[in-house]
């Protein structure tokens, strides 16, 4: 008896947990930012992926902070197979949508262009479900409270938030670009200046050597015998 109560408590935790966790957690947040910082490799091309909600505003920027000429390629699918954002071999690039069939994005950042020289490309995704704030709203007016100015300000500014978020991401990235290639012009620079420095001295000191063998006089035994 003990044996079949075990079973069936079993059996109801089970169902319990697998009604709980229909959808994982993150395809129910109200927004979601992701930046990140990846290396590919050349000659290759990685792709990475996003689930977005229905009716939520998907974006997604590129930017080559090193490496190479300083562009890859760059793509987004939908959750249909359909490229959104067709391939295009450029320095920064970004998509914006809102999207209406809910599923997994694919952004894809192709390096095979690029024989030798890999790329560190900076990636940044947002997701922002707007329908949360409407579902508030109806929340509110249940409860017969008049918010809808209020609801309507905080909207604007969220969105307001999110495009300062990005244009601050925007300039970070080209930040960061711009002072490693300053870092490599750098390099490059000193370490032309050191070579061609190292040339100079090795030629003038050829130079002084041939000249002064070339005014050494040697002093002849027939010269002192005649004398």
């Amino acid at each position: 008896m003990s044996n079949l109560l075990r079973s069936l408590v079993f059996g109801v935790f089970l169902s319990l947990a697998n009604t709980s966790v229909s959808h994982p957690w993150y395809e129910t947040l109200p927004a979601v930012a992701l930046d990140y910082k990846v290396h590919i490799d050349a000659g290759k091309e990685d792709c990475y992926f996003q689930y977005v909600n229905a009716g939520a505003t998907f974006y997604v920027n590129f930017q080559v902070v090193r490496g190479g000429d300083g562009k890859a390629g760059f793509a987004v699918r939908n959750p249909d197979g359909i490229i959104v954002h067709p391939y295009q071999w450029v320095p920064n690039s970004d998509y914006q949508d809102t999207v209406k069939n809910a599923g997994y994005y694919s952004i894809c950042i192709d390096n095979q262009f690029s024989r030798f020289a890999s790329k560190l490309i900076n990636l940044y995704i947002t997701v922002i479900r707007y329908d949360e704030w409407d579902k508030y709203t109806r929340e509110l007016e249940e409860l017969n409270l008049s918010v809808e100015n209020f609801t309507s300000a905080i909207t604007n500014v969220e969105r307001n938030i999110n495009e300062m978020l990005q244009t601050q991401h925007l300039s970070r990235s080209k930040e960061a670009r711009d002072l490693n290639l300053l870092l490599d012009n750098n390099s490059y620079v000193q370490t032309w200046s050191i070579a061609q420095i190292i040339v100079i001295l090795v030629t003038t000191t050829v130079q002084v050597y041939f000249v002064r063998k070339l005014f050494e006089v040697k002093p002849s035994r027939y010269s002192r015998a005649g004398i």
